[in-house]
């Protein structure tokens, strides 16, 4: 994600803090301060810094969960609204996605039962919900938000922890894509709820009903894609008209086939027809501003492509290009030639066509 700083490694994943989460942090700091001194503005500082804790804590527990199953993390990423662990992929089986949807909020189950014991001789609930307040102790308003996080977490609206745990439940009794379309219009019609309370209680919820609907949009999308696609091939969906680029070309050259072709990406491919690499419109621009445009474009182009058969399932495709975030896979024959190029582009191509005729037939 676009303006997030890594903070370290934890478990080979990498802890990555949003720019909005520090300027949301200074202005929260900076309203305290003027309302109420430098020692509340400290207090509410330290306890979003332990809040947000919390939240590492509660994508830990999804990402040790998916472990598990061969789903790796490479990072989790801290923003406002909440934290995000980019998985590579959900598990495919409904026992499985329950098992690591329910495994975050069971973290913040933990922490709040420690945090219980530890105050139970001077707990007050009458007040444990005011965590605005400093006069409260730290430590009772920091449980009294992981019980928040644990229930706003399990509000059955995708793609909330809820609404995966709804949608694995739904899937053991019927098609994967009809449960994430139900799980999906449940939290679309979550985040319109959002939205109207958020105008006249607090706008945060504005901001979070926008990433709710997005977020349920885009796994909806991303399921239909995934059904459309079963029973295809890689060679129905890949590019095949390709311009391609010599091992010696320059930058020059390759704004050139920029310029005249309606490609993004331009595989490197030596006379014998066997890829070295991939040049693409998003590393061109920055070498040209960087170097001479006589530079070769081996000196810069992406060298670890990763590849596929062309008689792959089309699935397989979708996976390697989610997991690897590369902008196109070389699709080779047996021989190791390059024969196409695989898409996210071309694959949304392919789904419209069967969307709009499921009874097509590609050749």
């Amino acid at each position: 994600m676009f303006w997030s700083i890594p903070i370290g490694v934890i478990a080979g994943t990498v802890v990555k803090l949003h720019i909005t989460f520090i300027l949301f942090l200074v202005w929260l700091a900076g309203m305290q301060w003027t309302m109420a001194g430098f020692e509340a503005a400290l207090d509410l500082v330290i306890l979003i810094v332990l809040i947000f804790a919390c939240v590492v804590a509660h994508e830990f527990g999804h990402i040790f969960a998916a472990r598990r199953y061969g789903i790796r993390t490479p990072e989790v990423i801290l923003s406002p609204i909440g934290g995000i662990a980019n998985l590579e992929r959900m598990p495919d089986k409904p026992r499985e996605e329950l098992i690591v949807a329910l495994a975050g909020p069971a973290v913040n189950v933990v922490i709040a039962i420690v945090l219980f014991f530890i105050l139970r001789a001077t707990i007050d609930f009458e007040d444990i919900l005011q965590i605005e307040n400093p006069a409260i102790g730290l430590a009772a308003r920091l449980m009294a938000v992981n019980i928040i996080l644990v229930v706003f977490n399990m509000i059955p609206a995708f793609p909330m922890d809820g609404g995966r745990v709804l949608r694995a439940l739904l899937a053991m009794r019927m098609p994967a894509p009809k449960a994430t379309r139900i799980a999906g219009r449940i939290g679309q019609a979550a985040a319109f709820a959002f939205a109207i309370i958020g105008l006249f209680w607090n706008p945060i919820l504005i901001i979070i009903a926008v990433f709710v609907y997005l977020a349920a949009s885009a796994e909806v999308e991303q399921t239909a894609v995934k059904d459309v696609a079963q029973g295809i091939r890689v060679e129905h969906a890949m590019v095949t008209v390709i311009e391609t680029l010599p091992p010696g070309a320059t930058l020059a050259d390759a704004v050139e086939a920029l310029v005249r072709t309606a490609q993004k990406e331009f595989p490197v491919v030596d006379h014998a027809g066997y890829p070295h690499g991939l040049m693409t419109r998003d590393i061109l621009i920055p070498a040209l501003a960087k170097g001479s445009s006589h530079e070769p474009v081996e000196s810069v182009m992406m060298r670890e492509v990763p590849t596929i058969s062309a008689h792959a399932p089309l699935d397989d495709g979708m996976k390697r290009l989610m997991e690897t975030r590369a902008p196109a896979l070389f699709v080779l024959d047996r021989a190791g030639h390059l024969v196409g190029l695989l898409t996210s582009e071309n694959i949304g191509e392919m789904v419209m066509v069967r969307e709009m005729r499921p009874d097509w037939r590609f050749k």
